[in-house]
């Protein structure tokens, strides 16, 4: 391609050859960036600060295998704008294609989604003049030009996937944008360039800086940048101090307006709340300081020239990123990832520290300490394992924690740039061991200024990642094409765990080195013949590295292989008990004669024989993968054979020795043995073959030394136990605390006692006589001789007989384990309180108990604590208000979850006025009923008001209610009286009511048979009070005031039998309550009382049933019964450990879209219609929610924005998993606020 004229000339011409996009070569081998599918990332989310860690991929950050996109020459790494997508499906968008513009697209086309994935440098450039298109038209042309420069640049033989289509397509819309687009600012395309930069900076970056989101800024510096890549394009020859100035601030002012996960690290403008915490404060402070650090050399290849003196260098990290070549990215999450482990080992350690101790607070040596212990566990342990001295070496004149810092950075750079590769531990290892030497000698040599960095390549920005990560990662790649989704057999490729077992070697050090050798055998391709290899490298001829332990090999013998010893056991035990019960006594004791204990010694030899076939199994199962074994493997495989062999041969001649008067072969042993025959020697034989199995019982039961002798790294000890399982880095030592093992212990022996007692009484002894009568009768007649031959004894009786008894010996331990699991499980639960709120009828009568229950394990305690006792008042009401918010939110998820509707919410929700009245006012659902109940008790007592008491106080939620009722009801009253005349009223008939309650009178001077009719009075008011929207309604007020005049009659003449002249009027010029406030009909608070009260004056045993929905009944009995289990004291939040949540997302509908909830299958259901019916109380619930009626399917398109998320929780699996995602965050807030 040519380059652009001088500004003389009018305007771009393109006179690129066609062959060069026709061009027939061969295309070369797949890119790097598009071995895995491009598209596949992780998505997370963050918890609040003190439970959050950095989450492994963010989309500054390209692993391999993604195919993300990076910057032109103009700057670094772009934000990624995802285009517009349909309403409702908000899956990832496609950004990029592997393989590119196939012409079959439809609708309109945009660039930026075309590009191959081996052009992803060109895709800001196409983004940006997608933007700019309708403000200049013509500047949108010259950066599509620039576009297609660079691609063909990159490319100029289109050999890659999709060039050549894409490159087609460009073309003919730069041929016709040259045409139809005209300059606006000026005459050359030059001048046009220069003027429109200038004016997109002043109006964009100038103008907006205070006004625009950080979102936005970021756009429009990304923009800049890609239209000073064009002016550099455009003027080549003209260069241009001004712009370039101008360019190098924007590039400066464009890293604050990067994006970030948490921290605002780098965002200019106000501070964000998060970075005022002291502790995050500090941390960025230990970062930042960098001096006496060495400066690396910057890349004059890499990077736009002219515009900046060098990469910006803030903190260690940014140092790191220098000198050993990792992506910016990644240096940006693991930046944050580093921050915030600070800060919450901080945290954690500082306990509660006084705020004003905070301000000034420095990050303490021992959190650095604590947190370096924790990071480099594993590879400390992996040195000792190979008896390597740890590179992790502190230099002498260190006055700071900067170089423990250094290699804390190193090794989370190294994991967050790792991909695949992350799955290999000891592969890491094995790659910080070497960095970690090399920033050793750069940090430690303080005689030059600057160095040259380790890693670097030139024109690239990921060094590390191509170089180190980029070969293994082909490894695991071509391994994983070898196994053709795991249909190969298992010995022919290698997994993971395989390929990390290389590194748990010496070896992997001489012959991997470092740099990492190409040609090594860890890196010969699975795929290529031996021929292939002889072919293309005629210096040496590799083997590719075969497994090191272990070898899958599928069959059904691995039932006996792998429950060797449980066979052994049954089989061994059935034995025992068989000749115990076929001595002469029959009894258990007989094992004391010496003929039986000398017979039952054979299970020894039987034993043997069990070995033997172990052994053998064992070549037998891994004769395929014989070849991929290592030597010792094969040694190991081979000396159990012969040792098993060998047993199998002393055992029987040894026992054969202590037979008396033996006959036949065991004769011939026997006089063959001559001078060795005692009657002792079979049991020196048994002892030496039990001797192994008495070490490992020892073992077993001296739990702290068997698990330091398997940690141990001592080549002796190493070898002693080489003979029971191979060589291992992982797995070693990890077993329970001797309490556990011990309670373990004893179950299994409890369990096997009962089954081996019931196995012999009832199962072989009932039959040992059946079985000698049957063996010493004459030969029968059978009809069907083919299942009873004729047979010596009966013998086929005898086995007809005794086969089930077999099968049921050795099977029936499962049944064994059931009984004793549920007897254990039940023990276990019950004091262990599990269960313990199963209804609502459970929930209803322990619910007093839930808030003290929240307190005690959810409420963090606090250092200086009061007396018991006085502990105990003070904190029963703090615990119910704090119950109250935790309870409320919980019931609004399940309303907005459309679980319950509005009645149901308002009948479970404790009401946020709390604290208007003298008692707690406790969810409606459990006062149910319970002033209608008092009005008949009030009804029914006619003589003294003791009685009245009595039976009000018998049930606690009625008097509950009955206070709360009345202490309300004045409340609302007194809100709406707008005349100290009427207030006066009011407070009369109050004083009388209390005055005649303290000296119980009541009864007497009260007509308590008329409450009912009140209660329906107040019903009509609260009824018109919450129906009313405006207070400026006379037709209303009206209404309200006759019903209160009402209510003041029945009170004063019908209940009360002195109040007649409670409600005269003297000298007053208008009614009494005829002038009302209704000011409080907008308070949200007044409205919820009026609710309330009127659910407890009207709501009967149907809230009972509350609430209906199975699934709200499930969540809230386990929410109560959660709270009654043993658990740990809650910490304070900011004492919590942190912690991450990750969602793995791969092509997935986060919601449906509004033609999939309508598109039918062939028998004409739609999605909509089947979850409508599977859900119906919930689909009412959401219509009821939204305030919406449908008329018909139709109508339900107008509210697609609210019913397609209802039917994707239902529907969607991974929806509702980033719906309980949230959840932790909604929760922690709330706790926070506490």
């Amino acid at each position: 391609a040519p380059k652009p004229q001088s500004e003389k000339a009018d305007s771009l011409s393109i006179a690129l050859p066609l062959d060069s996009l026709n061009n027939n070569d061969a295309s070369p081998s797949a890119p790097f960036s598009s071995l895995l599918p491009h598209r596949h990332r992780e998505r997370h989310h963050h918890t609040p600060l003190s439970h959050t860690t950095l989450a492994l991929f963010d989309h500054r950050n390209r692993s391999v295998g993604e195919g993300a996109m990076s910057m032109s020459s103009g700057g670094p790494s772009a934000p990624q704008r995802q285009p517009s997508m349909g309403r409702r499906n908000i899956s990832r968008a496609i950004t990029m294609r592997t393989d590119g513009y196939s012409g079959e697209e439809e609708g309109p086309i945009i660039e930026s989604e075309l590009v191959p994935s081996s052009l992803a440098p060109i895709v800001p450039i196409l983004r940006a003049a997608n933007e700019i298109e309708d403000e200049n038209p013509r500047v949108a042309y010259l950066c599509r030009f620039t576009a297609f420069e660079k691609a063909h640049t990159m490319d100029p033989n289109s050999s890659g996937r999709g060039v050549r289509q894409f490159k087609t397509y460009l073309l003919h819309r730069l041929e016709k944008d040259e045409k139809d687009t005209q300059r606006r600012l000026a005459s050359t395309d030059a001048k046009e360039i220069q003027r429109f930069y200038e004016h997109y900076c002043k109006k964009y970056l100038e103008e907006g800086l205070q006004t625009r989101k950080p979102d936005e800024m970021a756009r429009y510096y990304q923009i800049a940048s890609v239209l000073y890549d064009v002016l550099k394009t455009v003027t080549p020859d003209k260069p241009n101090s001004e712009y370039d100035q101008y360019a190098k601030g924007v590039e400066k002012e464009k890293a604050s307006f990067s994006h970030y996960n948490i921290l605002p690290l780098n965002i200019s403008g106000p501070t964000q709340p998060v970075m005022e915490i002291p502790e995050i404060k500090a941390a960025v402070a230990l970062l930042r300081k960098i001096n006496n650090l060495p400066t690396p050399r910057p890349d004059t290849t890499n990077g736009p020239q002219g515009i900046d003196d060098g990469p910006i260098v803030r903190d260690l990290l940014d140092w790191l990123w220098q000198t050993f070549g990792f992506q910016k990215g990644n240096v940006e999450n693991q930046k944050e990832h580093l921050i915030l482990l600070l800060a919450n080992i901080d945290m954690r350690g500082s306990g509660n520290v006084h705020q004003g101790e905070r301000q000034n607070h420095m990050i303490q040596r021992d959190t650095v300490d604590h947190l370096m212990k924790k990071v480099f566990q594993n590879y400390i342990s992996w040195c000792r394992y190979l008896h390597l001295e740890s590179n992790i070496k502190i230099p002498h004149d260190a006055s700071t924690q900067q170089p423990e810092l250094l290699y804390i950075g190193l090794y989370l750079l190294i994991w967050g740039e790792a991909s695949n590769v992350r799955f290999m531990p000891e592969c890491l290892c094995y790659i910080f061991h070497h960095m970690a030497r090399d920033l050793y000698d750069i940090i430690s040599d303080r005689r030059e200024e600057s160095f040259d960095p380790p890693f670097r390549r030139e024109g690239s920005d990921d060094a590390f990642l191509q170089l180190v990560i980029q070969p293994i990662y082909n490894v695991i790649h071509n391994e994983a094409t070898m196994s053709k989704r795991g249909t190969v057999s298992h010995s022919k490729w290698r997994n993971y765990d395989d390929l990390n077992e290389y590194f748990w070697s010496k070896k992997c050090f001489k012959q991997l080195g470092w740099p990492m050798d190409p040609a090594s055998d860890f890196f010969a391709d699975p795929t290529k013949t031996k021929n292939d290899i002889e072919r293309h490298d005629h210096s040496m001829s590799r083997r590719r590295m075969s497994k090191t332990n272990f070898v899958e090999v599928r069959t059904f013998l691995h039932l006996f292989r792998s429950f060797d010893r449980m066979w052994a056991f049954f089989i061994l035990a059935f034995q025992a008990m068989v000749i115990i019960a076929w001595s002469p006594s029959g009894s258990l004791s007989a094992i004391f004669e010496p003929a039986v204990f000398r017979n039952v010694m054979t299970i020894f030899i039987t034993a043997a024989f069990l070995n033997f076939l172990q052994a053998t199994l064992e070549i037998v199962l891994n004769w395929k993968a014989w070849r991929s074994l290592v030597c010792s493997q094969m040694i190991r495989h081979v000396l159990k054979f012969v040792v098993a062999i060998g047993w199998l041969i002393i055992l029987p001649v040894t026992y054969s020795s202590s037979i008396q008067n033996p006959t036949g072969l065991i004769k011939f042993f026997s006089n063959w043995i001559g001078n060795f025959q005692s009657q002792s020697i079979y049991n020196f034989a048994v002892a030496l073959y039990m001797l192994p199995n008495i070490f490992s019982a020892l073992f077993f039961i001296f739990l702290p030394m068997r698990r330091a002798l398997e940690r141990s790294n001592s080549r002796i000890v190493r070898f002693l136990l080489w003979w029971t399982q191979p060589k291992l880095y992982v797995a070693r030592g990890m077993y329970e605390d001797t309490c556990s093992l011990l309670k373990y212990t004893t179950f299994w022996i409890l369990l096997l006692i009962c089954k081996l007692a019931f196995s012999y009484y009832v199962e072989i002894s009932p039959l040992v006589g059946p079985t000698r009568t049957i063996m010493f009768l004459g030969r029968g007649k059978y009809i069907w001789h083919e299942f009873f031959p004729y047979l010596q004894h009966n013998l086929g009786v005898v086995f007809t007989i005794w086969a089930p008894i077999v099968m049921v010996c050795l099977m029936d331990t499962q049944i064994w384990y059931a009984i004793f699991s549920t007897i254990c499980g039940g023990v276990n639960g019950a004091f262990s309180r599990l269960g313990e709120i199963r209804t609502l009828g459970m929930l209803r009568s322990r619910f007093e108990a839930i808030p003290t229950a929240f307190g005690k394990h959810l409420v963090p305690g606090h250092g200086s604590q009061p007396k018991r006792r006085e502990r105990e008042k003070e904190d029963k009401n703090l615990h119910i208000d704090k119950f109250s918010d935790i309870w409320n939110a919980f019931i609004i998820s399940l309303r907005d979850e459309d679980l319950i509707n509005n009645r149901e919410r308002d009948l479970l929700i404790v009401p946020s006025s709390a604290g208007d009245t003298s008692v707690f006012q406790w969810p409606p659902f459990l006062l149910a009923s319970k002033i209608p109940m008092a009005l008949d008790m009030a009804k029914s007592v006619k003589k003294r008001d003791e009685e009245l008491r009595k039976r009000i106080n018998q049930d606690p939620y009625t008097f509950y209610a009955v206070i709360e009722c009345y202490e309300t009801l004045l409340n609302i009253l007194y809100s709406l009286m707008a005349e100290t005349s009427d207030k006066k009223v009011v407070d009369r008939i109050r004083e009388s009511l209390e005055d005649s309650i303290e000296r119980q009178s009541l009864v007497r001077e009260f007509r308590l048979d008329e409450l009912p009719q009140l209660s329906a009075k107040f019903d009509k008011l609260l009824t018109l009070l919450l129906k009313t929207e405006e207070e400026h309604d006379t037709t209303i007020k009206t209404q309200i005031a006759n019903l209160l005049q009402d209510t003041m009659e029945i009170i004063t003449q019908d209940i009360m039998k002195n109040g007649q002249g409670i409600l005269k009027d003297e000298n007053r010029d208008n009614q009494l309550f005829a002038n009302l406030n209704l000011d409080s009909i907008k308070d949200e608070a007044w409205r919820e009382k009026c609710v309330r009260l009127q659910l407890l004056l009207t709501t009967k045993e149907s809230a009972i049933y509350v609430p209906t929905n199975l699934e709200a009944r499930r969540r809230i009995t386990f929410f109560a019964n959660s709270l009654f289990m043993k658990m740990p004291r809650a910490p304070q939040v900011r004492s919590m450990m942190s912690f991450s949540v990750l969602t793995p997302y791969f092509k997935e509908e986060v919601l449906f879209s509004t033609e999939d909830l309508h598109k039918k299958n062939e028998d004409g259901i739609s999605i909509l219609f089947y979850l409508r019916k599977i859900y119906p109380d919930e689909w009412k619930n959401c219509l009821e929610r939204i305030k919406f009626v449908p008329k018909d399917e139709e109508s339900l398109k107008s509210r697609m924005d609210e019913i397609s998320p209802w039917a994707s929780y239902r529907g969607q699996t991974l929806t509702r998993t980033v719906r309980g995602m949230m959840y932790y965050r909604r929760a922690l807030e709330i706790q926070c606020i506490q």
